[in-house]
């Protein structure tokens, strides 16, 4: 976090989002504020709260990627959340409390992959002695424990086959056998009667009354490969100290997390005191805590909210930011306005980042080992088709070339399983051939583009 400094979370940016510079720079002194906060004293520090930010801007303009990109970078838990999902406390509907439960789940499950990855190796190794016990008992256990004792002639005769079994499975050519192999899990004493949500209530129960509910050996029959992964994972599982992964995942919700609210525009009253505004005044009224600052009752534990940083979205077509409710606004102090995106960024959006759509077909398509280049001249008609369609009807920015991306290239993507060691040069002329018709009619465009 040290080197990520606010230049270099830009340039990070930049390698898969065109433009933006100023939504971009206002995130990344914001990224940067935080890992400042962490070297002040502790008095000092609980007193800085995060400069939550609203992006504005229309629909496909980059405001989601930036944020999922920055918290990427940071490896921070990262959820984002759409507004009109929310409903007043007391209706029907997901309380914004929810987000920061969600958060904690994301942040743990993140947690518990990496202290799975550290002792990965350790839970493989002791997976395979489990497994070999599987596929050759010793003597000793093939007796029933007796306590028939075994030569030295007959322990040496077993290890050298262990050691045979061993490199045949790493091999792979263990792979077709099966095994019997014993799971344990945790089983409901009881069922649950319910119409919704009949899983996550189950796994909830299960979780919460933790050591109440007995455990169950129960004997499955799977193939070599399949009952190494569950063992392994059974292994890894008991050499997790979950009450440390817990602990960590809390903390970096607290210090890290970063929550993006799209379509906040959708909750902000245009001035009415009547009819669904009331409402929509209700669900910003209960976010406001939460942006604040309060503590979240979840199944893990309390969470404080008052460091998470809150990224707020929207077009503001009907509305402006004005609209939303003055302690709301002043929870959010730095306004970044995006640009729409026009011909010129649509071609630099098809050719220079890293995950550029001209790249990712192309590599889809070298699969079915069908070679498709993209001219320049095609890279300019299909980014000036995308913005003239734009124009005409709805405005959804970059995901337009998606659609015309995907049209272009449907009858190909169709017949590449048949086109073995095909080679497709597109350009102009290729992508008028496709598109220019439905271009033209706005009628067509407006269904198909």
């Amino acid at each position: 976090m040290e080197n990520l400094t606010p230049r270099k979370i830009v340039e990070e940016l930049d390698k898969y989002i065109i433009g933006q510079h100023r939504a971009k720079k206002a995130v990344a002194i914001a990224l940067r504020n935080r890992w400042r906060r962490l070297q002040l004293s502790p008095e000092l520090k609980d007193e800085v709260l995060p400069k939550n930010i609203i992006m504005i801007g229309p629909t496909g303009v980059g405001k989601t990627e930036i944020a999922r990109r920055l918290a990427r970078l940071a490896h921070a838990p990262f959820l984002k959340i759409e507004a009109t999902k929310f409903t007043e406390v007391g209706y029907v509907g997901r309380d914004v409390e929810s987000m920061i439960r969600d958060l904690t789940e994301i942040s743990l499950n993140m947690v518990k992959s990496e202290h799975i990855e550290k002792i990965q190796e350790k839970a493989e190794s002791l997976a395979e002695e489990r497994l070999l016990d599987l596929l050759l008992p010793s003597p000793r256990s093939a007796s029933g424990g007796r306590g028939i004792s075994i030569d030295d002639e007959e322990k040496e005769k077993y290890k050298e086959t262990r050691e045979r079994l061993r490199l045949q499975l790493k091999e792979g050519r263990l792979d077709n056998r099966y095994v019997d192999v014993e799971v344990r899990e945790k089983v409901m004493p009881f069922g649950v009667i319910s119409n919704i949500g009949l899983e996550e209530l189950e796994i909830n129960l299960k979780e919460m009354l933790g050591g109440l509910i007995p455990e169950k050996a129960k004997r499955k029959k799977a193939k070599v490969p399949e009952a190494l992964r569950m063992l392994v994972q059974e292994e890894a599982n008991k050499l997790i100290d979950m009450d440390t992964v817990t602990k960590e995942a809390i903390e970096r919700v607290q210090q890290t997390g970063i929550i993006f609210i799209d379509e906040i525009d959708k909750v902000a009253s245009r001035g009415h005191t009547h009819g669904p505004d009331v409402s929509r005044e209700g669900v910003q009224r209960d976010l406001l805590p939460v942006v604040e600052g309060t503590t979240v009752t979840t199944k893990h534990g309390p969470v404080k909210t008052e460091h998470i940083l809150f990224i707020a979205a929207g077009a503001f077509h009907m509305s402006k930011p004005s609209d939303l409710i003055p302690e709301l606004q002043g929870r959010f102090p730095i306004r970044v306005e995006l640009d729409p995106l026009g011909k010129d960024e649509f071609i630099r959006i098809l050719t220079e980042p890293h995950n550029a759509l001209t790249k990712q077909y192309t590599a889809l398509l070298a699969t079915e080992n069908v070679e498709i280049s993209f001219r320049k001249d095609a890279v300019e008609e299909i980014a000036g088709i995308a913005a003239t369609v734009n124009e005409k009807t709805e405005n959804i920015g970059a995901r337009r070339l998606h659609t015309v991306l995907e049209k272009l290239l449907e009858d190909i993507s169709f017949e590449a399983p048949e086109k073995k060691n095909g080679k497709l040069p597109i350009d102009r002329e290729y992508v008028r051939t496709k598109l220019a018709d439905i271009a033209k009619d706005e009628d067509l465009s407006r269904y198909i583009l």
